[in-house]
């Protein structure tokens, strides 16, 4: 038989095609049931407490102490302290198939809207793992950490240079801890002029930790619709603003995806009526090296280093939320500050409410920050410098709106574009099929992608929100508009088996949600006879 150059290409399964054997036999689409429960490399884990044997041994051979003097008392132990006992092969193959069931930005594209899951470099993590900045305490002697104060001070500047803005902390641990910082640099600023006021202004299309910041300061929240075009009403903020409202929180891009045309305006106004202007960085992804924000007018600003410059999300390490600062409220800047010493040349910590840092309303956490990310930060922009930056943004638009622009014949989109670094999708294109947005996201699960975030911003219904990035290729961005657009085109042609009891392919099927919700269950119970018999 004569050879080609190239192998067959077997059907693919998304052809729904039924698979057969060479003499042309249909193959079962059920596989048959395992023995152990396994799927070929997919297990079937246990919980660490489930293993055979776990709680008969330990990891450690202790000798038997003998006799000995008790200091406890009747403080000590009477039972088994009910932890499992793992060797450490056990151990480390069971974390490591936990993992394997697991979606990271290392496994594909993740297209959570206003979260900018992009590529963590790696390049970023070998530099952060210096023994110089991964080993650094923060109680040691300033002498002994000279370059690592040098390096908060870089970045520091960096920020404020992208920003337009004077005055910069970096201790935040997150944009919502960034969010406090600001809040009460605010409130700082109102209380030094005698001035406390009582409301802060939060538009619909907020992220709900801005109004939840705002409350935990003790401001009341007053809330601004978004006009037709998916934007701040201006007319009915101009009707909320009184002598009463000490500031609003605005986010910008908004989380519709879209720029806030009358930012100026809108800063202008609540300026005039006394206020101050806090913007929520979480989506400066789209404008970093096109707009400064202090330009903009705003006063206080946070800026996700694990969004924008791309130190890992979650699990994969902590958040850093550093603050910018405008000239009205950088004497109220939290502390540490830090500063050099022109006499010595050398760098410090300003660590007390003195000098020129007098009106410093103080500490914001213990310690100064999360070193590691700004370590990957500032490397992240010392690798793409300013024109990188400027790039980076550029592109993380356009794959926005390529997204945009291939799917929004099949989906729905509820306000004009060009959007943004994201792009907002509604429901209105799964009417009448019996399909929601929860089921649409689900079925996305099946063909291999982490969903778009659904059910935000409130301010349209059915709400999915798709933020690409800059780090994904034509081709990743092709499969996902690929998967995207067979969805939508099934759920129209009523093929709703296909949604409803979806996913069908995870390791787990789709879960009670309400129940979840409302009768949480947080720790593992052990069996009745296991908790008598080994005590835990």
């Amino acid at each position: 038989m004569k050879r080609t150059g190239r192998a067959t290409t077997p059907p693919a399964m998304h052809e729904n095609a039924a698979p057969t054997r060479e003499d042309g036999e249909a193959v079962r689409r059920c596989p048959p049931p395992t023995f152990t429960g396994h799927r070929a490399l997919l297990h079937e884990e246990p919980l660490i407490f489930e293993y055979p044997g776990a709680f008969e041994r330990t990891g450690v051979d202790v000798e038997d102490p003998g006799e000995f003097d008790d200091a406890l008392g009747d403080l000590g132990r009477d039972a088994p302290i009910g932890l499992p006992g793992l060797s450490e092969p056990e151990a480390v193959r069971h974390y490591t198939r936990l993992s394997q069931l697991n979606y990271g930005i290392d496994s594909g594209i993740f297209p959570l809207g206003s979260c900018t899951m992009k590529h963590n470099p790696r390049l970023n993590e070998k530099l952060a793992r210096l023994p110089g900045l991964a080993d650094i305490h923060p109680l040691q002697p300033e002498e002994t950490v000279q370059g690592a104060l040098e390096l908060m001070a870089e970045l520091a500047r960096w920020l404020k240079e992208l920003t337009g803005m004077p005055a910069v902390t970096l201790t935040p641990k997150a944009g919502a801890h960034g969010e406090l910082a600001g809040i009460m640099a605010i409130r700082a600023a109102l209380e030094a002029r005698g001035d406390a006021r009582e409301v802060i202004l939060v538009p619909e299309s907020a992220h709900g930790t801005n109004p939840a910041t705002a409350a935990f300061c003790g401001y009341r929240i007053r809330a601004i619709p978004a006009g037709r075009d998916g934007r701040v009403d201006v007319e009915a903020l101009a009707a909320a603003l009184g002598h009463d409202v000490a500031g609003i929180m605005i986010t910008n891009p908004n989380t519709c995806g879209l720029f806030e045309r009358d930012m100026v305006r809108i800063a202008e106004m609540v300026h005039a009526a006394g206020g101050l202007v806090y913007c929520d960085g979480a989506n400066f992804n789209a404008i970093v090296g096109k707009v400064r924000p202090g330009d903009l007018g705003i006063d206080a600003m946070h800026i996700n280093l694990h969004k924008t410059f791309s130190t890992p999300h979650g699990g994969g390490g902590p958040g850093s939320g550093p603050v910018v600062f405008s000239e009205a409220l950088a004497p109220f800047a939290p502390l540490p500050a830090v500063v050099r010493d022109e006499a010595s040349g050398r760098w410090r910590l300003v660590e007390r409410s003195e000098g020129a840092h007098a009106q410093s309303y103080g500490r914001l956490a213990a310690f100064h920050g999360q070193m590691g990310m700004f370590v990957r930060a500032l490397a992240f922009m010392e690798s793409l410098g300013a024109d990188g930056l400027k790039r980076m943004s550029e592109d993380a638009v356009l794959a926005a709106n390529y997204v945009r622009a291939r799917l929004e014949d099949v989906m729905s989109v509820p306000f004009p574009g060009p959007n943004m670094h994201e792009v907002l999708f509604d429901d209105r294109f799964l009417k009448d099929t019996g399909i929601t947005t929860l089921d649409f996201a689900k079925a996305l699960i099946d063909e291999g992608f982490h969903p778009m975030t659904i059910y935000f911003p409130l301010v349209v219904h059915g709400a999915m929100l798709v933020e690409p990035t800059e780090s994904e290729s034509r081709a990743s961005l092709d499969e996902f508009i690929g998967a995207m657009r067979a969805l939508a085109e099934a759920a129209k042609a009523g093929d709703r088996e296909r949604f409803l009891g979806a996913p069908y392919h995870a390791p787990r099927r789709r879960l009670d949600e309400t129940r979840a919700a409302r009768q949480p269950v947080l720790r593992w119970t052990p069996p009745h006879d296991a908790r008598e018999d080994k005590g835990s």
